[in-house]
């Protein structure tokens, strides 16, 4: 992430929360739909990303496209995200989204229970290689995805977690759904305050177990943890924790597989 997209990225984040209740389920949604629209156009994707375009102009041409149809603090949000400098146009997009995510994350559900319902939806996705291509593939249309994801989601998630599902398939500029998904459960954390520890683990942890890892990942990390839990009995013992790029592997696998190629060598 260049340095323009950290402070344009700081700026909407800054707006948003100014914003407080009055950012709702819809604006995240409307946020979604701007950003395929934009980036749907080349033109007006280079319009407002074009560091040689004034702020004033963006802001113009923002609230004329969108103004009629969408709320006051959707343009109101929009029209800060386009008058920022972002360092390429693609980061334009991805400042779009997360906002509209963090939008969605805050709009009703916990951040705990959204998380939940992606990670959930996630493992259901990558367990089955016939739906992770439906979801995925180019070749199919977005209409189509869509509809699928209402079919799986549909009465069994909370609309913020829908939302956010169908914003993922329906723009994936070019990203895996498992990605995606993690990469949406980490800003819903990060809008809550929170952070999000995958443990993998060769059996389900005690809820104690769970607690005291919770405890020192939180002292480590200075903020709550949420544990998402992996079962893989090729770990064999202990556990191996994922939270955002920082991987702490104990397992038992691992120390045999070190002790191996230690002998190796």
């Amino acid at each position: 992430m260049g340095s323009a997209t950290r402070v344009a990225l700081g700026e909407a984040k800054a707006r948003l929360t100014s914003l407080g209740s009055q950012v709702d389920l819809a604006t995240g949604e409307e946020l979604f739909a701007a950003g395929r629209i934009i980036g749907d156009s080349s033109h007006l994707l280079s319009a407002l990303s074009d560091p040689g375009v004034d702020a004033p102009a963006k802001v113009a041409l923002v609230k004329q496209l969108f103004g009629p149809n969408y709320g006051s603090v959707t343009v109101d949000l929009l029209s800060g995200i386009a008058s920022s400098r972002w360092s390429t146009h693609r980061d334009l997009l991805a400042g779009i989204e997360e906002i509209g995510i963090r939008a969605v994350a805050g709009s009703g559900a916990s951040s705990a229970a959204i998380d939940s319902e992606l990670f959930e939806f996630a493992r259901a996705v990558t367990s089955d290689a016939d739906l992770e291509l439906a979801l995925g593939s180019k070749l199919g249309s977005t209409e189509q995805k869509r509809a699928l994801v209402e079919r799986l989601l549909g009465g069994r998630a909370s609309a913020p977690t829908t939302a956010i599902v169908r914003q993922l398939v329906t723009q994936p500029r070019g990203r895996r759904i498992g990605e995606l998904l993690r990469y949406a459960s980490s800003i819903v954390a990060d809008q809550s305050g929170s952070a999000v520890a995958t443990v993998t683990a060769a059996a389900p942890l005690a809820a104690a177990q769970i607690d005291r890892l919770q405890s020192t990942l939180a002292a480590k990390y200075g903020r709550t943890v949420q544990i998402n839990q992996v079962i893989d009995p090729a770990v064999v013992g202990g556990v191996r924790i994922q939270l955002g790029d920082d991987v702490i592997d104990g397992s038992v696998a691992t120390r045999i597989n070190d002790l191996r190629l230690q002998l190796a060598g």
